[in-house]
């Protein structure tokens, strides 16, 4: 075999290992999830009730009517610094009133979403562990949507911008919005907030899919969806085995960094 006829196949020797790895990484977090003991943990001093049911609902439809109104519109989206400054406005404001409402239902935030639970090193060490098993995954998810699709997929609007943006300002604004806001406010709406919600009432496996599948269609970009859908059940995977809503803010911080790195720097990651 020569050289050119080698790399591919060590490269696909490579890719095939990782994928099995990253299989084995989460399907053990699964089974140490089913086998933790019911009373293994104290109860929490509050669990989700009947109106935080109903607001998780509420807020489901709200983004639900939301897609379905963007996905209306024929004209392609025109995004600029007004619009993601207004969008970061708007989850800034939901954030908000999201953490004030448990907080008037009386919940121990910190206590509840696990933030003391573990230490900061522990906390990025695991969260990067877990969000490079999760990478393979993903990859295969993309992989099957791209045949799927038969080519390759537009990318999302906000990819779109960052890629073809031609001044710092533009790109400082997408970064702090997508390494810093989005990861705080996605994962507290999604993972804490309506994971546990369906959770409360439903299950684990349930709380997983429900939460995945609305992470994945609020973003708007169906090339995306099953890749975004793995994305975001291993999030909760790893929030449920650590307890820490940290670890997979972490994870999507990284996720996100890691993506507008791809883009800023196409000819060094491939």
């Amino acid at each position: 075999m020569t050289l050119d006829g080698l790399l591919p196949a060590l490269s696909a020797v490579a890719h095939a290992f990782f994928l099995v790895v990253g299989v084995y990484v989460y399907v053990s977090l699964l089974r140490q999830i089913a086998a933790r003991p019911p009373n293994s943990e104290p109860p929490p001093l509050r669990t989700f009730d009947f109106p935080e049911a109903m607001l998780a609902g509420s807020l489901a439809l709200f983004f639900l009517l939301t897609l379905a109104g963007s996905s209306a519109q024929t004209a392609p989206r025109n995004l600029g610094n007004r619009e993601l400054v207004l969008s970061a406005f708007m989850t800034i404001g939901l954030l908000l009133a999201l953490a004030g409402f448990l907080r008037l239902r009386r919940f121990d935030l910190n206590s509840a979403a696990g933030f003391s639970k573990i230490g900061f090193f522990r906390t990025a060490i695991t969260g990067g562990v877990l969000m490079l098993m999760a990478y393979p995954l993903i990859f295969l998810a993309d992989i099957v949507t791209q045949r799927l699709l038969r080519g390759t997929p537009p990318r999302q609007d906000i990819v779109e911008m960052f890629s073809q943006s031609s001044t710092l300002e533009q790109r400082v604004l997408i970064i702090v919005l997508a390494v810093s806001l989005a990861p705080v406010a996605e994962e507290f709406i999604f993972r804490f907030f309506m994971y546990g919600v369906v959770k409360r009432y439903f299950g684990k496996v349930a709380a997983v899919v429900a939460s995945a599948l609305l992470f994945a269609a609020v973003h708007g970009h169906l090339p995306s969806f099953a890749p975004l859908f793995v994305l975001g059940s291993c999030f909760a995977i790893a929030y449920e085995w650590s307890g820490s809503i940290l670890v997979p803010m972490t994870m999507h911080a990284l996720f996100n960094a890691t993506t507008l790195t791809a883009l800023a720097f196409p000819e060094l990651v491939q």
